[in-house]
């Protein structure tokens, strides 16, 4: 959220991890972005728009969307792996939106919990790996 609250951590293709090491992994993750973000920031162009999407290195590639409300999605994949943006793009416009923010029971900041967002996300991305 945009308070740097983690709402939802899912893992597919990954091994399971200790809660432990998922908490240090979600410290780590917003230090990271909290800086690529301010050094993109401070690099850019004056006047420019816009900012960072991804981040590569030898072994994972991080891709990045942020909404204009100001929700972040962070997927994490393979290296190798080609421009996310749509894909991001698709999972906040067409899953986010439709199963959470027209969703009258949910409450915005706080953890995800919908049965439905979360269904309709593995599925998708579930979807994606098998291709």
């Amino acid at each position: 959220n945009r308070r740097g609250d983690l709402l939802l951590y899912r893992e597919w293709g990954r091994a399971k991890r200790t809660e432990k090491q998922l908490a240090e992994d979600h410290k780590l993750m917003f230090g990271f972005l909290f800086s690529l973000k301010q050094l993109v920031q401070k690099m850019a162009p004056r006047g420019a728009s816009g900012g960072f999407h991804a981040c590569s290195t030898s072994t994972y590639k991080l891709n990045y969307f942020e909404s204009a409300s100001g929700f972040r999605f962070i997927l994490c994949t393979d290296f190798k792996a080609g421009d996310m943006r749509e894909v991001l793009r698709h999972i906040y416009a067409d899953i986010f939106v439709e199963h959470l923010t027209k969703n009258p029971l949910w409450v915005a900041e706080e953890p995800i919990s919908c049965n439905a967002f979360v269904r309709h996300l593995d599925s998708f991305l579930e979807g994606l790996v098998q291709q």
